[in-house]
């Protein structure tokens, strides 16, 4: 997911959205170690993501 994408959602949206992939993470993790994934990136890749919408959400309500 893009920064600009993620600056245009709401505060509750991004608290909702960051929980879901975190849910998501999660499953990967526990799937991956069940049975290696095919591409072990989508990993990395959702950590960043994560990492992203908490540091926008961060300034987002430090803004008010």
């Amino acid at each position: 997911m893009k920064a600009s994408e993620v600056r245009e959602m709401s505060i509750a949206d991004l608290r909702e959205r960051i929980e879901l992939e975190r849910n998501n993470l999660e499953t990967m993790k526990v799937n991956h170690t069940i049975s290696p994934l095919e591409d072990t990136s989508k990993i990395a890749k959702a950590r960043r993501d994560i990492a992203r919408m908490m540091t926008i959400l961060a300034e987002k309500e430090s803004q008010n």
